[in-house]
């Protein structure tokens, strides 16, 4: 009986223990591993927030679900940064990559290819935008006699086919009236435009951001068209896979919560920003300020504004008119229920935002002229090597501060100032300048990024068009 009793409880606790077994196999084979495949433009500043700050900040990490039915769930996070939208549209197709980001036109063409393949995505979010189309750019070599989109008619032109530049070029051509083969164009990537540029092997090249600011700030390049010249909005936008959407809303909700918080990183302190920016992605810190900086060409805000979606439509006419796209209901692709649940997780207000169009300002007091900074229409700014970024009240004090500075015998790694007629930021050395004499012996003097807009103003004021050299030597400080 002992024996048998023995036995007995050790059969009983063998199979509690082969029990227990079991269940620890159960819960691990149940267990999930939720694949998220993130396609990011690591060279195209204003996508940046949207992959390689979240990537090195790791902030994706402090929003993903963790509760309810994402308990012991694991995250398998990938990142494969492309240098265009199309190589983006063919991951998400194939099952690869989930979210990804890229720019309005290629946004179109991801959306309406994953449609006609049973692909389908969605717009999400917007990761930056200029309301006004600056961004996308047409550059000539520097001592080009080119200063006008007429100028290139015959000549040879190249853009990265498919992007947002090829769409702003087409855009361009069709509101001037102007046939497709008005110049002969050809299909080169950013890095290969910008060498063709350097070497003189082509006469134009028009490509997106940062490289329409990137290579004129090398040295080898001047911008004569700006994309603001359509005033067609343009932007970089966040698609994911519907199907992840559907069956994951929680994460798609994290990431749009990542990307907001890495755009409060930027505008906390835009020099550091713009510094590691550098670093991670080797783009020239002072082109990443010129555009996520205070008063930069782009905008950071996650909203799906109507007026987005009015310009998606207008760039789909422009695609559809040409035959380059499939079809595509815009109005059924954009999704904003994952930003508003972003807004609402982190306690902003979304409607407030989807109705502002402004950006983060240049602002404080000029010390150089004793003047406050009141209207950042006509600031400039200048980034003082080893140092920060000062800022001044107009054009002139901006100038009158680069003479002082070199005076000093400071180097100076950029200035910035605000052009007249496009109100985008601009490098002073790349600008043209009107001059006149204004009141007290003071210069009047207006910076302009296209020769063709201080020309027509010099033209009606009775002023003069100066190089930025003459600028310095206008304001009456010395130095060159």
């Amino acid at each position: 009986m002992r024996i048998r009793a023995l036995v007995g409880h050790a059969l009983l606790g063998a199979s509690f223990v082969a029990l227990g077994c079991l269940q620890t196999i159960g819960n691990t084979a149940h267990a999930e591993t939720i694949d998220i495949g993130i396609g990011t433009q690591d060279t195209t500043t204003n996508t940046v927030t949207g992959g390689i700050v979240i990537k090195k900040l790791n902030l994706l990490d402090k929003f993903l679900p963790h509760t309810g039915k994402y308990k012991d769930v694991t995250y398998h996070v990938t990142w494969q940064n492309a240098t265009s939208g199309p190589p983006i549209t063919n991951g998400m197709i194939a099952g690869k990559l989930q979210i990804g980001m890229m720019g309005d036109y290629p946004l179109l063409v991801n959306g309406a290819t994953g449609h006609a393949t049973n692909n389908d995505s969605e717009l999400v979010a917007v990761i930056a935008y200029n309301a006004h189309g600056s961004g996308n750019g047409i550059v000539v070599p520097k001592d080009s006699p080119y200063y006008d989109l007429k100028d290139l008619k015959g000549q040879r032109v190249s853009v990265p086919f498919g992007s947002a530049a090829h769409g702003m070029l087409l855009a361009a051509l069709q509101s001037r009236h102007l046939p497709s083969d008005y110049f002969s164009l050809t299909n080169q990537s950013p890095e290969v435009g910008s060498t063709s540029i350097e070497e003189k092997r082509i006469d134009a090249h028009a490509d997106f951001v940062p490289f329409a600011e990137l290579l004129p700030f090398r040295g080898y390049a001047r911008k004569i068209f700006d994309g603001a010249q359509t005033n067609v909005p343009t932007f970089h936008g966040v698609v994911v896979r519907k199907d992840f959407g559907e069956k994951y809303p929680e994460i798609v909700t994290a990431y749009i919560e990542a990307l907001m918080a890495a755009n409060d990183w930027v505008r906390q302190d835009p020099v550091r920003a713009a510094e590691k920016i550098q670093e991670w992605t080797k783009i020239d810190k002072e082109v990443a300020y010129i555009f996520l900086g205070p008063d930069g060409i782009d905008t950071l805000d996650p909203t799906i504004k109507p007026r987005w979606i009015a310009a998606l439509k207008t760039d789909y006419g422009v695609l559809k008119k040409l035959n380059m796209i499939k079809d595509l209901d815009v109005d059924k692709w954009v999704n904003d229920s994952f930003v508003r649940a972003a807004f609402k997780q982190s306690g902003r207000d979304y409607d407030a935002q989807l109705a502002s169009f402004s950006n983060y300002r240049i602002e404080g007091e000029d010390t150089l002229c004793n003047a406050p900074i009141d209207d950042p229409s006509r600031a400039g700014q200048i980034w003082v090597d080893g140092g920060s970024v000062v800022s001044f009240s107009s054009a002139a004090c901006t100038l009158e501060g680069v003479n002082q500075y070199r005076a000093e015998g400071k180097k100076l790694d950029a200035v910035y100032l605000m052009d007249k007629k496009l109100g985008i930021k601009v490098f002073a050395n790349d600008a043209f300048f009107t001059v006149a004499d204004g009141a007290g012996n003071k210069v009047d003097l207006e910076p302009f990024l296209l020769k063709r807009d201080a020309d027509a103003v010099a033209k009606a004021s009775g002023g003069k068009v100066v190089t930025y050299t003459q600028a310095l030597s206008a304001v009456g400080k010395g130095g060159k």
